[in-house]
C-alpha cells in the first residue's frame, strides 16, 4: 500500500497509479485536480471529514485557448477506469456561485464496477456526474474532451453510506447507479429552486439511477417545497426512489418535466411506496 501525506503530489500519484494498487491518503486538505486511469485501484482516506480533495473549476472558466471549460472539464476527481473503489474521503468543488459561474462538478465517474463507500461529495450545481455521456454529447465533444471521458461503455456504479450535497441537478448522467443508505442533502441556491437528479439515459438502457433507503435532507434555511427529486435531462431518463425518507423541502409534486419540454411523456420515473399528490406520470415499482 502506498501512503500519501499532505504535501505530496497527489495528482501525480493518482495519475500514475498501477493497476490493482492500493493508496491510503492521510488526513489533510489536498488542493488537487486528479484523474484515475488504471483499473482496480483502491483509494482510502482517513474519513470524509479528514481527507478532503478539493478544486475550483467551473463551466464558464476559460482555458488557455479561450474556450469555456463546459460542465465536463470542471471535475475535481475523474475516475476513468473500471473496478475502482473509493472509501472514507471527501471530494469537493468549492468554486461556488453557479448562477454566475455555471456548473461545478466534484466527481466524474466514467468506469464500470465502481464503488464508493462512506464518502462525501460536495459542490453546488452538478456535483456528481455518473457517466457515460449521452450519445449526442459524445459526438459533440469529439476533439474537445479526452477520449476517456467520451467512451461508449456500460458504467455500473454503487454509492453506499455516502453524503452527496448540492443544489441543482447535482446527481446527473447516464450511469447505472445505485445509491444505498445515502444522505442526499440539498443546499441553498440563489435561484430559489433545486433538483436532486437529472438522468439522461438512452432509450436502450433498462437501468438508471436507483435511490434505496436514502434520506433526502436539507441545509438550514432551505424552505419547504422548493426541491424536486428528479427531472429528465434527456428523454427516457430513469430514476427510482425506493423506501426513501424526505424532509419538507421536497415538493409535493415530487418530479419536474424540465421546463417547457414534453419529457414527462418519456421519462421513466418510479417511487415506492407511492406518495399522494405526485405528478401523474410517476409510476410505482412494478407497474
Amino acid at each position: 500500500m502506498q501512503i500519501v501525506q499532505n504535501g505530496d503530489d497527489l495528482g501525480r500519484i493518482l495519475a500514475q497509479a498501477a493497476p490493482e494498487s492500493e493508496i491510503f491518503i492521510e488526513a489533510g486538505v489536498y488542493r488537487v485536480k486528479a484523474m484515475i486511469t488504471a483499473p482496480g485501484v483502491t483509494v482510502t482516506g482517513a474519513g470524509p471529514d479528514k481527507t478532503v480533495l478539493v478544486w475550483d473549476d467551473y463551466a464558464k472558466k476559460l482555458d488557455g485557448q479561450g474556450r469555456e471549460y463546459v460542465t465536463f472539464r470542471t471535475w475535481t476527481l475523474a475516475v476513468c477506469a473500471d473496478n475502482v473503489t473509493l472509501r472514507d474521503l471527501a471530494v469537493v468543488n468549492d468554486a461556488l456561485r453557479p448562477e454566475e459561474k455555471g456548473q461545478e462538478v466534484a466527481l466524474t465517474v466514467y468506469g464500470d464496477h465502481f464503488l464508493m463507500e462512506n464518502c462525501r461529495l460536495t459542490s453546488t450545481q452538478d456535483t456528481l456526474f455518473s457517466g457515460p455521456l449521452p450519445d449526442d454529447l459524445i459526438d459533440r465533444y469529439e476533439g474537445f474532451l479526452p477520449d476517456p471521458l467520451r467512451a461508449h461503455k456500460t458504467c455500473r456504479q454503487v454509492f453506499r453510506r455516502c453524503l452527496i450535497e448540492g443544489t441543482v441537478d447535482f446527481i446527473f448522467g447516464c450511469g447505472d447507479a445505485l445509491f444505498e443508505d445515502c444522505e442526499i442533502r440539498s443546499l441553498v441556491d440563489a435561484r430559489g429552486r433545486g433538483f436532486v437528479a437529472a438522468p439522461a439515459h438512452e432509450k436502450r438502457q433498462e437501468r438508471g439511477f436507483l435511490f434505496r433507503n436514502c434520506r433526502m435532507t436539507r441545509a438550514e434555511g432551505l424552505p419547504d417545497g422548493c426541491v424536486y427529486l428528479a427531472r429528465p435531462w434527456r428523454d427516457y431518463g430513469i430514476s427510482a426512489f425506493v423506501d426513501c425518507v424526505y424532509d419538507g423541502h421536497i415538493s409535493p409534486l415530487g418530479f419536474d418535466k424540465w421546463n417547457d419540454t414534453r419529457r414527462d411523456e418519456t421519462a421513466r420515473f418510479y417511487e415506492s411506496p407511492p406518495r399522494p399528490g405526485r405528478v401523474p406520470w410517476v409510476r410505482e415499482i412494478g407497474s
